[in-house]
């Protein structure tokens, strides 16, 4: 495994633990077990100067979401060619669960 594809699955990781917010995906997220790898790493793009992660939000508001999201990730760069790397975050897309009472039920932002 190279060095960007382990930080992509532990970024992966980090989004899909983060309440309100999960990887933007280009290819379907739907029966994605028989794919060769995992189409999420899609939603991290890394360069020398940029980690660029690309999410769809579940939850509202999003400020703190990405803060949060934000605060997760950074320390997974320290030590890392990506530590002084600009981190930035993409909401592609904003998931209608995001506007219905309660939102995603899977990840509860609070009141």
């Amino acid at each position: 495994m190279t060095a960007d594809t382990e930080l992509s699955d532990k970024i992966i990781g980090a989004v899909t633990a983060a309440p309100g917010l999960r990887p933007a995906a280009p290819i379907a997220r739907e029966h994605v077990g028989w794919w060769p790898f995992d189409p999420r790493r899609y939603a991290v793009g890394l360069s020398a100067a940029l980690v660029e992660v690309r999410v769809v939000a579940t939850g509202l508001p999003l400020a703190p979401l990405l803060d949060g999201l934000a605060a997760a990730i950074r320390p997974l760069l320290a030590g890392t060619r990506w530590e002084s790397a600009e981190l930035r975050l993409v909401v592609a897309e904003l998931d209608a669960e995001a506007l219905t009472p309660g939102g995603d039920p899977d990840h509860s932002i609070g009141a």
